[in-house]
C-alpha cells in the first residue's frame, strides 16, 4: 500500500447547471431540508448549499443514523443546534425520525404561516425543498416522508411543468426537483469519506487502496469493531502495528489477515486482495462492522 496522498479526481461537469436550477427553485420555497450522512456530517455537506440557501429557514436531517455511533449522533445534533440550526436524526429505511422531522418543520414555520394567514393567505401549505449530495438517502427520505405516494398538488404560478409538488400532509408540500447538487471537494479526507460511504462509485477508484484507508481509520478509532467482526485479537493487532516497519505495511498485513479469516484464498495460498477489500467496504456500508461515525466532534473541532 502506498501511504502517499491519493488523487481522487471527481468533479461532475453539470455542477453549474444544477446550482442555477436550485437557486431558481429556492425563490418559490419556504424552507430547506438539507440531508446529510450521519457518519460523515462534514464531508457530506456541500459548502455551496450553505451559501445559496443563506437567509432561508432550514432543517438539517442527519440520515442513516442507524449506521452511526449513537453518542456521536447526539453530539452532532447539539453541534448544529448551538449554531441555530435544527437537526433531526432519521433512518429513511425504517422511517425512524420522519414524523419528528415533520413536526420540526411545522414548528419552525409556525410564525411565518400565521403571518401569511393574517395577510389573507389562509390554508397555504409550507413549501419545502430537499437538498443533498448523492447517496445520503434523498430518494428514500422523499418516499418515507410522502408515505410513498407522489400525489401532485397542481402547478403553481411561476413553476415549470417539470417541477412536481408532493403533498406530505395538510400543512406541508415538497418540491421534488430533478437532479441534485453534487459535491466539490479539495481535501483528501473528504474524498476518502465520500468513497467509504459510496458517494463516489467504486468503479472509478482503486478498491484495495480505499479499503486500506478505511481500515486505517477504523484501527485508530473503532479497533474493537474490527476485532469482533473478524475474530482478530487486540493483542495481535497491537503486535502487528508495533512492528519495526512502515505503518502502511503493518496495516496491509492486518488487511491480509482479515482476508485469511474470511477465506479469501487463491492459488498458491495467496490472499485475494480485491475480494478482501470488497468485504471490508461492503460490511462497513451495510453496518455489519457496527455503528461507526467517521467524523467525530472531538476530531474536527
Amino acid at each position: 500500500m502506498d501511504d502517499n496522498k491519493m488523487n481522487i479526481n471527481w468533479y461532475p461537469g453539470h455542477m453549474a447547471k444544477t446550482r442555477k436550477q436550485i437557486e431558481a427553485d429556492l425563490k418559490i420555497v419556504d424552507i430547506v431540508i438539507e440531508i446529510l450522512d450521519s457518519r460523515i456530517p462534514i464531508s457530506s455537506r456541500n459548502p455551496d448549499i450553505e451559501k445559496i440557501t443563506e437567509g432561508k429557514e432550514k432543517i438539517i436531517v442527519l440520515n442513516k443514523c442507524d449506521l452511526a455511533d449513537e453518542k456521536e449522533n447526539q453530539r452532532w445534533v447539539s453541534y448544529f443546534r448551538q449554531r441555530g440550526i435544527v437537526a433531526v436524526l432519521t433512518d429513511s429505511n425504517s422511517g425512524k425520525g420522519i414524523e419528528n422531522c415533520i413536526k420540526e418543520i411545522e414548528k419552525i414555520m409556525e410564525e411565518h404561516m400565521q403571518e401569511q394567514a393574517r395577510k389573507g393567505r389562509v390554508g397555504r401549505r409550507i413549501r419545502a425543498i430537499i437538498l443533498g449530495i448523492p447517496n445520503v438517502g434523498k430518494s428514500s427520505f422523499i418516499n418515507r416522508i410522502s408515505k410513498r405516494t407522489t400525489a401532485g398538488v397542481g402547478n403553481k404560478p411561476g413553476v415549470t411543468k417539470q417541477k412536481q409538488w408532493i403533498r406530505i400532509n395538510e400543512k406541508i408540500e415538497l418540491l421534488d426537483t430533478p437532479g441534485v447538487l453534487w459535491p466539490k471537494f479539495e481535501s483528501e479526507e473528504v474524498g476518502l469519506n465520500l468513497s467509504f460511504t459510496g458517494t463516489i462509485k467504486e468503479e472509478i477508484l482503486p478498491r484495495i487502496e480505499i479499503a486500506y484507508q478505511l481500515l486505517k481509520v477504523l484501527l485508530q478509532n473503532y479497533r474493537s469493531h474490527i476485532c469482533n467482526r473478524y475474530g482478530i485479537s487486540e493483542n495481535y493487532i497491537e503486535e502487528i502495528l508495533n512492528q519495526q516497519q512502515p505503518e502502511n505495511i503493518n496495516i496491509y498485513e492486518i488487511m491480509l489477515e482479515i482476508g485469511r479469516k474470511r477465506g479469501c484464498i487463491i492459488s498458491g495460498g495467496n490472499i485475494d486482495e480485491e475480494k478482501t477489500a470488497r468485504i471490508i467496504l461492503d460490511e462497513f456500508k451495510n453496518g455489519k462492522l457496527g455503528k461507526i461515525t467517521l467524523e467525530c466532534i472531538e476530531h474536527n473541532f
